[in-house]
């Protein structure tokens, strides 16, 4: 009902979640909590693994 009223859906949060979830279940092989959380901020932190250091004129 709320997206009839505000026009706002939760979609996104649904999708970072269901995100979330495939990596919980891949976490059998983490030994703490810590590197769950490492594993969540590296796949979801919007990194840029490839960053542009130099640029080549010409």
């Amino acid at each position: 009902m709320t997206y009839f009223d505000l026009r706002i859906t939760n979609a996104h949060a649904e999708g970072i979640n269901s995100r979330i979830q495939a990596i919980k279940v891949k976490a059998n092989r983490y030994r703490n909590q810590d590197h769950f959380k490492t594993a969540i901020l590296f796949h979801l932190g919007g990194l840029d693994l490839y960053p542009v250091t130099h640029r080549v004129v010409g």
